[in-house]
């Protein structure tokens, strides 16, 4: 019996050199004459783990990582056909706590099957939620989403369902269905693992949007940053209509959906949708007055349904489980479950997905481990680089949209990013608005202005230039930002800057002067 072997083609594991240990064990299986496959999967989210080579035995997946190319000959000598002993091997990868510990519902098959393999996804699960969704009536696939309790995965945490209900209901000859895959929030990395690892999930959770809405065309707007995820998509969607999950009639349903990959130049405020969409029509990435709502007036002035990758990739399990099973994780009104992207200075970064509720405490400390420089944790920003740096002091926080927005910040897209003791808050606000500066749109004049006049006010302050007057400034400008602004952009700004001066004032404080010459 043929034994196979898993190596990832995550990006990820890329960087860190898992096409050489690829090749490195094919060569070895030809050498020695061996019965065994090696099958590119994608990534578990284990990065201090990558490239993490798994061998399939009776069943079960024995790991072994991270892996070197010059590894590789000394784990065959080993016994890695048998899951032999060595000194990298892990022992079954679902037993690791890392793993263990989480409720993978949208990344149950991340890991574990071959992303471009049909028979893979439909042998775990696959397909399963649009074969019941065809043979529902559009209404009835909305009102299970809408029960589900799914809000949008990308930042703003809006109710799917009640999105999907007014595109529904909305007059139009044309409708589409728009997957926001412009990830570029600092720390964020979900988007890329679902595009990688399992493209036929977020295909599949694009069709039965566009069955419940009546949109016939679907459009995944991603980032040129991003050339793995886009060549993984295009061959998925070319395999999946083929196979007649997408085309004329869906499934054989007689009801059609089509969809393509489009690639973005770069521009972070493309990640705000009605930015999105003007690129989406060959304009310039700028940001669009409201109303009209994409719901009403969207892609090329049709009625719109706009998500994220995470949102429409929780869909399938939504629709094949019941709305009941899916709502029965998380808590208050944050439901299902939500994959938290652990990044920055810390011991255990990669992609951990549980039910909404945990502590930030408990994220940071007892699942991401504490800092990798093994110094105390100063501070952590949660939701990209327009998220709000938490202290200790809010650490028993839980992860919950209400929650933090109650402590003044947001969830976003779930990224964390984590800080030791030596961070300079200061800089961080000052970062905070040079990034604003750079990547605004410049349609609005409180986020082109504002942020430019946020990064002279924090040198000042750095400076000890009238530190009082400035810090004063500094916060009457993120007001103007926050309320003033036309997009997220802008308006969210303010949050790191605002955050880090409440949390951290001992970093605004003036610079002593003998200090400074020094």
């Amino acid at each position: 019996m043929t034994v196979k072997i898993y190596v990832p083609r995550d990006a990820a594991a890329l960087s860190l050199g898992a096409e050489k240990v690829a090749m490195a064990i094919t060569q070895e299986i030809a050498a020695r004459g061996l019965d065994a496959t090696v099958v590119r999967n994608g990534s578990r989210g284990m990065f201090w783990l990558e490239p993490l080579v798994e061998v399939e035995i009776s069943g079960k997946r024995i790991g072994y990582g991270p892996v070197k190319a010059k590894d590789v000959a000394g784990l065959f000598d080993a016994g890695l056909m048998d899951g032999g002993a060595h000194a990298i091997c892990l022992g079954e990868v679902e037993d690791l706590p890392f793993l263990k510990g989480q409720s993978r519902l949208t990344f149950a098959r991340c890991g574990i099957t071959d992303p471009l393999s049909l028979d893979d996804y439909e042998a775990h699960g696959g397909l399963a939620g649009l074969r019941r969704a065809v043979s529902m009536q559009p209404a009835d696939v909305v009102k299970e989403v809408t029960d589900s309790g799914l809000r949008g995965r990308g930042g703003a945490g809006f109710p799917t369902g009640i999105k999907w209900k007014t595109v529904l209901d909305a007059a139009g000859s044309r409708k589409y269905i728009v997957c926001n895959a412009d990830e570029g929030d600092s720390g964020t990395f979900a988007d890329r693992m679902i595009m990688e690892g399992d493209p036929f999930v977020l295909i599949e959770g694009m069709a039965i949007a566009g069955l419940a809405t009546g949109a016939t065309k679907g459009f995944v707007y991603t980032r040129s940053e991003y050339p793995h995820a886009i060549a993984t998509m295009t061959q998925a969607v070319e395999i999946a209509r083929k196979a007649g999950i997408l085309g004329a009639s869906v499934l054989g349903s007689g009801k059609g959906f089509d969809m393509e990959i489009r690639t973005g130049a770069g521009a972070y405020v493309c990640g705000e949708e009605t930015a999105l969409l003007n690129s989406l029509e060959g304009k310039r990435g700028i940001v669009r007055a409201k109303p009209p709502l994409p719901a009403h007036k969207g892609l090329f002035n049709c009625p719109t349904v706009i998500n994220n990758v995470i949102s429409l990739a929780s869909v399938p399990v939504i629709m094949d489980k019941g709305a009941a099973f899916y709502r029965d994780f998380g808590m208050g009104r944050s439901r299902g479950t939500i994959p938290l992207q652990i990044a920055g200075n810390v011991k255990y970064g990669g992609l951990y997905e549980t039910a909404f509720g945990l502590s930030l405490g408990d994220i940071v400390e007892k699942i991401g481990g504490g800092t990798a420089s093994g110094r105390p944790v100063k501070a952590v920003q949660v939701g990209g680089p327009l998220g709000a740096y938490f202290p200790r002091a809010l650490f028993d926080t839980p992860f919950d949209y209400e929650a933090f927005a109650a402590e003044d910040g947001l969830i976003g897209h779930a990224g964390l990013v984590i800080f030791d003791d030596t961070a300079d808050m200061l800089k961080q606000a000052r970062f905070a608005m040079e990034f604003c500066a750079v990547e605004s749109c410049g349609k609005c004049t409180p986020c082109r202005i504002g942020s430019t006049r946020g990064v002279e006010t924090a040198d000042k302050i750095a400076r000890g230039i009238e530190p009082e007057k400035n810090r004063e400034l500094l916060a009457d400008l993120c007001n103007t930002m926050k309320f003033g602004s036309l997009c997220a952009l802008g308006g969210f700004t303010p949050y790191p800057v605002l955050s880090a001066m409440t949390h951290f004032p001992d970093d605004f404080a003036p610079v002593p002067l003998i200090e400074a010459a020094e």
